[in-house]
């Protein structure tokens, strides 16, 4: 019984049998960093990566951020790679270029083949995203449209709008993060994923961040969420928990939903 929605690639073919996929962050703010946190992270399996961009130092230079984005790809081998610059009003660190900056960097690492998927924020403008979708279009690349709230859960049905404007928009993929200040909370990020898997077409990532949202990292599959971030070395938000953890608690439930 599958719980979620697979994600397919253009270039590559996540494994249909795996769920949630498990992602790990690369943060290194160098070359020699991230290279040291992919030997770290890969010998632990992860079924992606993503490339948080915005903690690059060389992010203002795109040849050298192409260069690098190159240099994860062959490491990496067959593992998809999703390119992320979080904006700060989002969680992200701060960075020197502004919107266009950001696009052209993205186009730029998008154009050369070096990532499977992108997260692009819903936040922006809309001419910004619609550009968003034609790049997608034009690269093969997956988009993965995101809202995350580092202050609160928003309810239910703010949520499930939230989802519905992401594939109103064009992307992807769907993604929301949240903030928890009670374990209720988490229960509502819980039923906002399984009432859009229902009302969407798209797949679905969702998490409840913080130590009440490791809840959602853990479970979050079971009400239709395709992804789960976890830490392979360092993590780039809070309530990531180890992937061996994460690996462990999923073979244990799978187990025992095997005759759902």
């Amino acid at each position: 019984m599958r719980f979620s929605r697979p994600i397919t690639l253009a270039r590559k073919t996540l494994a249909a049998d795996r769920e949630p996929l498990v992602c790990t962050p690369l943060v290194g703010a160098s070359e020699d960093a991230i290279a040291r946190e992919l030997a770290a992270i890969l010998p632990k399996r992860p079924d992606v990566l993503e490339w948080r961009v915005d903690f690059f130092s060389g992010i203002a230079d795109s040849d050298r951020a192409v260069a690098l984005g190159r240099a994860i790809q062959r490491q990496a081998g067959a593992i998809p790679i999703i390119l992320t610059r979080r904006s700060i009003r989002e969680g992200g660190n701060p960075i020197t270029l502004d919107e266009d900056g950001v696009f052209e960097l993205y186009a730029a690492v998008c154009g050369a083949g070096c990532v499977d998927l992108f997260d692009y924020e819903l936040s922006v403008e809309p001419r910004y995203f619609q550009r968003a979708v034609t790049l997608a279009a034009d690269t093969g690349c997956r988009l993965i449209a995101s809202y995350h709230n580092f202050q609160e859960t928003p309810d239910a049905a703010a949520l499930v709008a939230k989802f519905v404007a992401m594939e109103q928009a064009g992307a992807d993929i769907a993604k929301i993060a949240v903030m928890p200040k009670e374990v209720r909370d988490v229960l509502t990020l819980l039923d906002a994923t399984l009432t859009a898997r229902h009302t969407i077409a798209l797949p679905i990532i969702s998490m409840a961040m913080g130590g009440y949202g490791s809840l959602s990292r853990l479970f979050g599959w079971m009400f239709g969420s395709s992804v789960s971030f976890a830490v392979g070395e360092k993590s780039s938000a809070p309530g990531q928990i180890p992937i061996e953890q994460l690996n462990a608690v999923v073979a244990i439930v799978r187990q025992a939903l095997k005759d759902q």
